[in-house]
Formats: C-alpha cells, sequence, structure tokens
C-alpha cells in the first residue's frame, strides 16, 4: 500500500471511529429534562447547545440537584456545578481545583496525562497552567489590557464601528455574525497582534477551528483539525521572529511574548496555545455577546423600545447582555484533594464543570434572573468573566466593544430586526452563534 493509501485508509478509519462515538451518545434534544434520571443527565453534549435546548437541563439540576454526577459520557465521569455561588467557591479555590492541562485543562473531555503528552495535540496555555507559572506568563500580557491601554483604543473601536454599520445593506437580509460580529472582533485582534488588517481572516478562522475540531461538518477527524491550528504556528512563527528582530520592543501581543522573562523560551506548541487563546478570548467571547445582544433585544421587543426610546441605557445593558448570553458556557477543573461541595464528596482526579450558563440564571443570587433586562440593578453581578485567578483578561476591553457598538447602532437604525432563525455552534465551551439572518428596514 502507497503512502497515499495508507493516509486515506487512516483517515477513514478516524472518520468511523467519530460517527460511532457520535451514535453511541446520542441524544434527542427535544427530550424533556424533567422525565430523564437524573444520574443520566449530561448537560454537555454540544448537540444540546447548537439545539439551543439545554437551559431546561440546568433549570432542573439547580432546582433538585446542584452538585450532580454525571457517571457516564463522551468526555468520561463529571460533576456539573450550576448554581451561582457554589461557581464561585470552585473559581476562586484554585489550591482545590486545578486547571492544568497535564491535569485536565479547563474544558470537558481533558483528562489526566500519566505520560508526556504528545506535542502536536497538547497545546498548554497559560489560563491552563496553576500558579506560580499562571501568574508569571499572564502578568506578560496584562499591560495590554489595562485601563489606560483600553481607553487609548475607544476612538478606533469607534471609527471602525462606524465604518461596518455605515457598509450594512438596507431592505436586505445579511448574517450579523459575519459581517458585524466577526468584522468588529477580528479588526481588533489584528491591531492586538499588530499583524495587516488584511489578515485577520485567518485570525478568525483559527479561532473557529479551536471550536470546530470535533464537529464532522468541519473536519473529517481531530487530527485534521490540529493539522490546520499548527499553520497559525507558522504563521506567528514568522510575526514572532520578525518581533524579535526588532531594535526597539513593541508594545503589542507578540512582542510582549517575545521579551517576556517566562514567554521567551517557550516551546512551539506552549507558543500556539498561547496565541490560541489570545485569539479564542479576543473574538469568541465578544462577537457572540454581540450576536446574542442583537437577538435578546429582537426576543424581548419591549426592552428594545426601552433602549430606543433612552439609549443612555446602553452602559447597563452591556453587562446584562453578557450574563444572558454566558459567551463562556463552562470552565472546568479537576480536583487535586477529596473535597465536599454542595453536600457531594469530591474525589480527587474528579473533573468539574462549572457551568457560567446555569450560575448567570440562578434566581436564589439574580433577581428575575430569567429575563433579558437592560436596566437591571446590579447588572454587573453575574459569572461570565469568572472569578479568581482566572477572571477573564479582555473583560473591559470586550465591555468597550459592546458599548460603542450599541451606540453607534442607535445613532443609525431604528431597529435591527431578525428575521430567520439563528444557527448555534455545536460547543458546550463557547456558547456561540454561526449565524443570525438580520434586516434594517430603510
Amino acid at each position: 500500500m502507497s503512502e497515499a493509501e495508507q493516509g486515506a485508509s487512516w483517515r477513514e478509519n478516524m472518520r468511523r471511529r467519530n460517527e460511532e462515538m457520535m451514535a453511541e451518545w446520542a441524544v434527542d434534544v427535544n427530550q424533556d429534562p424533567n422525565e430523564l434520571p437524573l444520574n443520566r443527565m449530561n448537560p454537555g453534549h454540544p448537540d444540546l447547545f447548537e439545539a439551543n435546548a439545554v437551559l431546561p437541563y440546568f433549570e432542573r439540576l439547580r432546582r433538585e440537584d446542584p452538585v450532580n454526577y454525571t457517571e457516564d459520557s463522551q468526555f468520561g465521569p463529571y460533576w456539573s456545578v450550576t448554581k451561582f455561588q457554589d461557581i464561585v467557591h470552585v473559581d476562586t479555590h484554585h489550591d482545590i481545583f486545578s486547571s492544568d492541562s497535564r491535569r485536565g485543562g479547563i474544558q470537558l473531555g481533558g483528562r489526566e496525562q500519566e505520560e508526556e503528552p504528545d506535542p502536536m495535540f497538547h497545546l498548554p496555555m497559560f489560563i491552563m497552567e496553576d500558579p506560580p507559572k499562571h501568574d508569571e506568563q499572564r502578568k506578560v500580557v496584562a499591560p495590554k489590557f489595562a485601563p489606560r491601554e483600553i481607553a487609548r483604543l475607544e476612538e478606533l473601536i469607534r471609527e471602525r464601528a462606524g465604518l461596518i454599520l455605515d457598509g450594512l445593506p438596507r431592505n436586505e437580509t445579511f448574517n450579523w455574525v459575519r459581517e458585524v460580529s466577526v468584522e468588529l472582533t477580528g479588526r481588533m485582534l489584528a491591531t492586538l497582534f499588530a499583524v495587516p488588517q488584511e489578515d485577520r481572516d485567518k485570525l478568525i478562522h483559527w479561532s473557529d477551528t479551536t471550536q470546530n475540531i470535533g464537529n464532522p461538518e468541519f473536519f473529517d477527524t481531530p487530527e485534521e483539525g490540529f493539522q490546520e491550528l499548527w499553520k497559525c504556528w507558522e504563521y506567528f512563527d514568522a510575526v514572532w521572529k520578525e518581533r524579535a528582530a526588532q531594535k526597539e520592543p513593541g508594545d503589542d501581543l507578540i512582542s510582549m511574548l517575545v521579551h517576556g522573562e517566562s514567554t521567551k523560551d517557550m516551546p512551539p506548541n506552549e507558543y500556539l496555545g498561547n496565541i490560541l487563546l489570545l485569539i479564542v478570548g479576543g473574538n469568541d467571547t465578544t462577537r457572540n455577546s454581540i450576536s446574542g445582544g442583537v437577538l435578546a433585544l429582537n426576543e424581548n421587543p419591549g426592552e428594545y423600545d426601552k433602549l430606543v426610546n433612552n439609549p443612555a441605557l446602553v452602559a447597563n445593558m452591556v453587562p446584562e447582555i453578557i450574563r444572558w448570553q454566558s459567551p463562556v458556557a463552562h470552565m472546568a477543573r479537576t480536583a487535586l484533594v477529596d473535597t465536599e461541595l454542595g453536600g457531594k464528596q469530591i474525589k480527587a482526579g474528579d473533573k468539574v464543570a462549572m457551568w457560567y450558563v446555569s450560575g448567570n440564571r440562578d434566581d436564589t443570587e439574580i433577581e428575575d434572573a430569567n429575563r433579558f433586562w437592560i436596566d437591571r440593578p446590579n447588572a454587573r453581578k453575574h459569572l461570565s468573566f469568572g472569578f479568581g485567578i482566572h477572571r477573564c483578561l479582555g473583560n473591559r476591553l470586550g465591555e468597550m466593544q459592546l458599548r460603542v457598538l450599541w451606540e453607534e447602532i442607535l445613532k443609525r437604525f431604528p431597529k435591527i430586526e431578525v428575521v430567520g432563525d439563528p444557527v448555534y455552534l455545536k460547543s458546550s465551551f463557547i456558547r456561540g452563534i454561526r449565524e443570525l439572518p438580520v434586516r434594517i428596514p430603510g
């Protein structure tokens, strides 16, 4: 058998293996979760998120079993933590619950690694590290997200938002995600990395790849997805060498990594991991909040009227959109020691999922939590940015982009009308919207 034939055979075997796994863990997205035994709940199934059918699962878990154990799933066994204060407890106790990639990392599906991991598939990043390494690497890029630095970007964001909005068609259906959400965040990514704006589509493509590696719509096998991600490394390896050769260090994120004491000697897979972290953190969360806000206002027309009549509500609406959308659906941890949570005994080595999307609808902590309420009192009380040492580094930048965009929208359009069903991302990690058909009356 030739090398090409061997490769084709391998890919076919991987495709069949993926299909068998999907068949084994198939879920009926129309199933009423109240009819399922609690020990058979698997709220992490990506199909539930793709069908936008997962919220009733969390509603039941918060009510009946806030710390729930899923014994058997495509991710292996895991605990679901669904109430606000329990999530805060896990998130703020990194000494008990680890983010380390070698212990399983921050997503469902990650497992403790007993042997040296394959660097092609193991992409460590500082969010998947415990102190002190996490703190040292985060500190390298943190100055780029300081309040003064963020404030300097507002005029640029406003200019770009205006150009994007002024270029949109009137009385014609288009995909808001592609034309607005992705476009604004893609331009900001290119600015933060100081790479050409014409390369921003590459950044978005690699961000999308990270969320679709296991989706057969995009790749026959996860291996193909990782091969695509390594093209990202090739691109940024050239950028690294260019920045390293400069006489005066720049203030972009790559220059910071090049000259940072704890990042300047990263191996290729760790450099790629941290680049992907910065891309996803700068793109997926903000872009899905931009899309989710348009959808939420259309689903709640009274709130949209309230906003149009009082544009000053934008600033308060922004955190409410971020709570409502919960663009990071969960973060996972691995228990380092035996511990108790919500009356349940969690063993060392157990996987624990903090469901931010659930905690953000916990009405024991958030008044009328299932209501989208743009002038909500204390709107900043939400979990979407996390807590503790891993709290989102770019939260201020994300909020600013949302605020400025909506300020510019309200100057131009009386309404943005959703005219078709949204298409959701097949992921239980990023709660994303792939397509949102809209029309702007004109």
